[in-house]
């Protein structure tokens, strides 16, 4: 129950990610604030390289592989979004294929990341702590670079009385996690 709560929240935030950039016109994808801020295109090039080391053997192998190029995932390479959706759709999977792969028994196992022990579930935490802090990096810019045209990712602004009355995106405990979440682990 616990592991599927957490697939979940995985769930949500690829999703919440994919509706951001699907508002975002190609080149924008490669815009970043600033000299040193990074654009959406290289966020999800680092997130996909976290991604792919973290959960590549994740029980058996360390989760910083020596094949990842940190470094290199803050330079734009200034891919199509069609490269840059399959790098990310290809990190995700792997994840997914990992995280299907455990049971609630397995939390208090210990995994490595960098060389430091960690439980399943501190590991899992800061994975989705560090995925979050960077979606939300991902929304932002691309609600910048949308504008006007932007679309509510949650309740639109003044529209919290009305949603209320019916709360669409909320979870009744009795069903499962993903029951009203869009199926983007595929």
């Amino acid at each position: 129950m616990i592991i599927e709560s957490i697939l979940s929240e995985y769930r949500r935030y690829k999703a919440l990610a994919e509706m951001a950039v699907s508002q975002v016109k190609d080149d924008d994808l490669h815009k970043s604030f600033g000299d040193e801020g990074n654009s959406i295109a290289v966020i999800m090039t680092h997130l996909s390289g976290n991604i792919k080391s973290r959960f590549t053997a994740f029980l058996i192998e360390d989760g910083e592989k020596p094949w990842r190029r940190r470094d290199e995932e803050f330079e734009d390479r200034q891919e199509e979004r069609t490269t840059l959706l399959a790098t990310w759709d290809e990190a995700w999977r792997v994840l997914f294929d990992a995280i299907r792969g455990l049971e609630d028994l397995d939390l208090g196992r210990i995994v490595s990341i960098r060389g430091k022990e960690l439980t399943i579930s501190d590991a899992l935490q800061r994975s989705l702590t560090h995925l979050s802090y960077h979606v939300g990096q991902i929304v932002l810019l691309a609600r910048f670079h949308a504008g006007r045209e932007w679309k509510s990712l949650s309740i639109p602004r003044g529209s919290s009385g009305e949603y209320n009355l019916n709360p669409t995106k909320e979870r009744h405990p009795d069903q499962p996690p993903n029951s009203q979440r869009p199926a983007t682990d595929r």
